[in-house]
């Protein structure tokens, strides 16, 4: 009973966030500091409880359970927190319209549906480091897929001339941009550091079980790195930009939750 007043309250928290944050944008209302932070702190609120729930369910006896239900949760309670975080010294909180709804719904798949992916306790630590590096470089890059979706929106919106409401509660594109890459930049490196991490502390990186979800993400760390390159070499922008960044977070999302969902969903 405890857990359901506490998922409920979560619940409740993060969609009255992404229901006021939608409001604002709709109205094209730009909103005082205190306004800002009052919002970012009502999401904060809505995260902690998220990782105390997360906490019980993935800490077991055996060992940690990183099922598909439990991962998802977590990584969307770490894109929700850092999201939020950032938040605090740069203007992307709307991209919480996106994201606290989708870690509303994942929390809400982690209560009531089952699956399990026991990592044992005596796992060593190393392991550890490549688990949490990777958890940390697909938070961050999902956060850009956000705002590259927003950024999108803003583009569409400014190609068909329609300036005003949703427009006026924006960055300008520029600014959005910036944060952009300022995001896949720090994602990049860590993408880099978790690959690293399971090259050298992983027995059999390309064993059966692993090697979809090792060549996707190879795959993902390209197509970031030649938009980086394109970024800082050819000044790639707009429409380009959009499209590699939802391209390399694609072809992520299918190396780590694809897998996932055909070994522990599907086939189980």
């Amino acid at each position: 009973m405890k857990v359901l007043i506490i998922t409920s309250l979560t619940v409740f928290l993060y969609l009255g966030t992404t229901l006021l944050l939608s409001r604002r944008l709709a109205s094209g209302m730009v909103a005082s500091q205190g306004a800002r932070l009052g919002l970012i702190a009502l999401g904060l609120g809505a995260v902690i409880l998220h990782g105390g729930l997360v906490y019980n369910t993935i800490f077991t006896e055996a060992g940690l359970n990183l099922g598909f239900y439990s991962a998802a949760s977590l990584i969307m309670s770490l894109v929700a927190l850092l999201m939020l975080l950032a938040a605090i010294t740069q203007p992307i909180e709307n991209l919480g319209i996106v994201v606290l709804p989708l870690a509303a719904i994942s929390l809400l798949l982690d209560q009531f549906l089952s699956s399990q992916h026991i990592l044992a306790s005596n796992t060593t630590q190393n392991i550890e480091i490549h688990i949490i590096l990777s958890l940390l470089a697909y938070s961050l890059l999902s956060i850009a897929a956000v705002q590259a979706v927003l950024l999108a929106v803003q583009d569409y919106q400014l190609r068909h001339k329609h300036p005003g409401g949703f427009m006026r509660a924006l960055p300008p594109m520029r600014v959005m941009e910036s944060l952009l890459f300022q995001i896949i930049g720090v994602g990049f490196f860590l993408l880099s550091l978790a690959l690293l991490s399971g090259i050298i502390y992983l027995e059999d990186i390309f064993a059966q079980h692993l090697v979809h979800k090792t060549v996707l993400s190879i795959i993902a760390w390209l197509v970031f790195a030649i938009l980086l390159f394109g970024r800082r070499l050819a000044g790639w922008r707009g429409r380009t930009a959009i499209r590699w960044t939802l391209a390399g977070f694609v072809t992520l999302l299918l190396a780590y939750f694809g897998s996932k969902l055909v070994l522990e969903i599907i086939l189980a």
